[in-house]
């Protein structure tokens, strides 16, 4: 999807910016850092950066050791950007998102989308975080549910296990029992 928003995106006047919240780095993704990387996404792809975001780098970078714009700033600089052009932005793994930050990220695109009509956010996760999707963004939300089939399961592993950087660690018949029982445990779930 992100490829296709991009490609579309090329020779107009649009951004596309997206994060991905990796289970591993749960502590590392701050409203800030979430936030920010998107910000600096938009305003990379951009031929010309706004004077009042140029300023307020300038101002911050002038701080002992360069101080990071707070968050007000940089909301503030999302709502002004993507107000001016498409802006599509996608969030994956949102479940992954630590339950402290996820409310105060979703209203804070509740306000991006306020003052930004041509934005449009995609987020991709597990089902149960869609009651507080729904709420935090106020029913502006179409969801739709994606299940990977048998087919795609066992896609996915031939492939994986074609990668494989030790091919002599793993004989046929192990091989036959991973794409017999991941795919029938998987869809059972």
């Amino acid at each position: 999807m992100v490829d296709s928003l991009c490609d579309w995106a090329r020779g107009r006047e649009a951004a596309v910016a997206c994060f991905y919240f990796d289970f591993a780095a749960q502590k590392e993704h701050s409203l800030t850092n979430v936030l920010g990387s998107l910000l600096k996404q938009i305003v990379g792809g951009l031929e010309n950066i706004p004077a009042k975001i140029a300023q307020a780098f300038r101002e911050e970078g002038k701080g002992i050791g360069g101080r990071k714009l707070g968050l007000g700033e940089i909301l503030e600089m999302l709502q002004d950007i993507s107000a001016s052009r498409w802006t599509f932005i996608c969030i994956d793994a949102l479940d992954e998102c630590l339950d402290e930050y996820r409310g105060k990220l979703l209203d804070s695109l509740k306000q991006i989308l306020h003052k930004s009509p041509t934005t449009r956010i995609f987020l991709a996760g597990r089902l149960h975080i869609l009651d507080e999707v729904e709420k935090h963004l106020d029913g502006r939300v179409a969801a739709v549910s994606v299940t990977p089939t048998k087919d795609d399961i066992i896609q996915f592993l031939r492939a994986r296990l074609g990668e494989d950087t030790t091919p002599g660690a793993m004989d046929k018949s192990l091989e036959e029992d991973i794409i017999k029982i991941i795919p029938e445990t998987v869809s059972e779930m």
